[in-house]
């Protein structure tokens, strides 16, 4: 898992949602919505965020609550995404 995407998130999460934690008390695995406290309008934001900051389209069916349970699992969400991406730009040429 890349260190620097984690470390992106969870600034975004402090400083682009207003989540009064700090950046290192968020861990890996703490729920999003349990320990962040991210509500309905947060994960909305935080989907937008996502897309526009790692030039990724995250579909409606990839935006489960499954994988916005964690920074981890929404990291490997967007690596996956990124990947996908471009696999994708690399056959169309």
């Amino acid at each position: 898992m890349r260190e620097d995407l984690i470390a992106s998130l969870r600034k975004m999460i402090v400083n682009d949602l207003f989540v009064e934690i700090a950046e290192n008390d968020i861990g890996l695995d703490d729920g999003l919505r349990t320990v962040v406290g991210l509500d309905s309008v947060g994960f909305v934001d935080l989907r937008a965020l996502c897309e526009q900051r790692y030039n990724i389209e995250i579909s409606d069916d990839d935006y489960t609550p499954e994988n916005f349970t964690s920074i981890r699992v929404l990291a490997n969400l967007i690596d996956r995404l990124q990947a996908e991406k471009a696999a994708a730009a690399g056959t169309a040429r």
